[in-house]
């Protein structure tokens, strides 16, 4: 009865794994175009001209700038939570294959 109550399926822990490790995979890519992929030189909007200072452009290449970094950081910190997410999984997937592994030697008298 007790067996009934409280069950866990590992062939769907399995699967959890796999999507993870697509989700890393994804990231680590949006980690490497975020700081590579992403660059605007000073100039690309609009350069001073003539001893006027293009202040718009100044403004927009610095709030790029900003708004990378931003990005960085929190991709950086999507990998790390699903890093860990995904090494807890795997222990509980483990701990939980090695519980069955002995509930089924018990049972069939290897104890």
């Amino acid at each position: 009865m007790a067996q009934d109550q409280y069950r866990v399926d590992l062939s769907a822990l399995d699967n959890v794994i796999k999507k993870l490790n697509g989700v890393l995979r994804d990231l680590g890519n949006a980690n490497s175009d975020t700081k590579y992929k992403t660059y605007l030189s000073p100039s690309a909007l609009g350069a001073d001209a003539g001893g006027a200072k293009f202040i718009e452009a100044r403004e927009l290449a610095d709030a790029h700038t900003d708004m990378k970094t931003h990005i960085e950081q929190v991709v950086e910190h999507l990998n790390d939570v699903m890093d860990k997410f995904g090494t807890k999984t795997k222990k509980a997937h483990g701990a939980y294959q090695n519980q069955e592994a002995d509930v089924t030697a018990d049972m069939s008298g290897g104890a």
